[in-house]
């Protein structure tokens, strides 16, 4: 027998919770398939078979196990006749979609086929036995267990439609109960302890977004086709927050015990929405880059955070972070910090709203900006001016070239 251990996912994670298992218990594995994920207090973790055989799990779902035991074993043998690795269908990026121009009433709503949808041998069964498919239990589903299948049937009275896009609707009250992931538990624990332990407070100032969409729109296409990614916003905002940092510094710090440590670079955490909840992943030096470094950055970590595959050292060391609640089409709020940084700024969503400029009432894109801080380190004089020169930058995007966000007084010699 093969044992299967439980990794290390850091120096100081000495405990982690079997997230899931990908293949049924005594079923065939081949050597470094995907069969498991663990999850830790920062991140998720792939689990491969160290080598081919039957499965054998030791350690259940959601289950806690320390780094360095055994979670499953792999009994070594021969596969029986008809039995064949399973594989992931891998995810292709289609060079254009034959949807996105239609009207969404003309869309294909082709269903996927079974082969990419995880299906329990329990539910295979009772599908079975009532003849009925993935079509007849729901769209687009991950995975389908006894559940799901029992809560079609009871609805056999109904007429079900093949390739409906109506959900399965539930046929009395019920409710759900789940044990929270343990990076979950761990995001709440330190959402408290923020609250409990730090003088946070937040200021606000509000931008013209117009000179950096027109700069977008003139050059995004041109700009994706030579870095092979879009433009988007969260760059310039990196940017200018690299800027200010280095003008503030105390906002680019935090606090030691009695010290205060002060960083001369900035390292910036960029929240991401994920499956399993909020990561924060690091764009390292942000200082030092082009809007182009920037965003290849930036969609490498997200794509990696919301696939399960970031690492802890692109979780650790940021100096200040960056959430954008706009995608979510929040006009206003107040982010919380994420601790032990002293500061996070807040993007929200971009509005037409009537501005007065030079005694005119204009509609302008506009958009709210929130400074949240902790004022044991911060003072109100710094965190008014962080932002005034966040709005600057964005405002004249033209000063993002100069380190100090001051082109004009350099090229005067001033």
């Amino acid at each position: 027998m093969v044992d299967i251990i439980v990794p290390t996912p850091g120096e100081s994670i000495t405990e982690v919770e079997i997230g899931s298992w990908l293949i049924e218990n005594g079923s065939w594995v081949d050597q470094d398939q995907e069969i498991a994920s663990i999850e830790s207090e920062k991140a998720t973790l792939e689990i491969t078979a160290p080598a081919s055989g039957y499965l054998e799990i030791l350690a259940t779902e959601g289950q806690a196990i320390g780094v360095g035991e055994v979670m499953g074993k792999i009994k070594p043998g021969e596969p029986k006749a008809g039995e064949t690795r399973v594989k992931k269908q891998e995810k292709a990026t289609p060079e254009k979609d034959d949807n996105a121009d239609l009207p969404k009433s003309e869309k294909k709503t082709d269903t996927e086929p079974l082969d990419v949808i995880k299906v329990t041998p329990v539910a295979k069964k009772i599908m079975a036995s009532h003849q009925l498919n993935v079509d007849d239990i729901v769209k687009g589903l991950k995975r389908i267990g006894k559940a799901e299948v029992e809560q079609v049937l009871n609805l056999k009275d109904t007429p079900i439609e093949t390739g409906s896009a109506q959900p399965v609707m539930a046929t009395e009250r019920s409710h759900d109960r789940k044990r929270m992931s343990l990076l979950r538990r761990k995001l709440a624990e330190r959402l408290v302890d923020v609250k409990n332990n730090t003088a946070m407070l937040t200021t606000f100032n509000e931008l013209d977004m117009s000179a950096v969409m027109t700069l977008r729109n003139q050059y995004k296409q041109r700009f994706q086709d030579k870095h092979g990614v879009k433009l988007g916003f969260m760059s310039f905002f990196s940017l200018a927050a690299a800027r200010a940092l280095m003008a503030f510094p105390n906002i680019n710090a935090r606090i030691d015990g009695e010290d205060i440590i002060l960083f001369n670079y900035a390292d910036i955490g960029v929240a991401v929405q994920t499956p399993k909840g909020l990561m924060v992943p690091v764009i390292r030096d942000v200082h030092k880059k082009g809007l182009a470094e920037i965003e290849l950055a930036l969609a490498n970590l997200a794509t990696k955070a919301r696939e399960n595959k970031i690492s802890l050292d692109e979780l650790d060391g940021g100096t200040f972070s960056i959430t954008n609640g706009g995608v979510f089409g929040s006009l206003l709020s107040t982010p919380i910090l994420n601790p032990p940084q002293s500061a996070i700024l807040g993007m929200h969503n971009i509005v037409e709203r009537p501005v007065a400029i030079e005694g005119q009432v204009v509609i302008r894109p506009m958009m709210y900006v929130a400074l949240s801080y902790d004022h044991r380190i911060v003072d109100g004089k710094d965190s008014v001016g962080f932002l005034k020169t966040i709005k600057e930058l964005i405002e004249s995007p033209h000063k993002l070239l100069d380190p100090l966000g001051k082109p004009d007084q350099r090229l005067l010699g001033l």
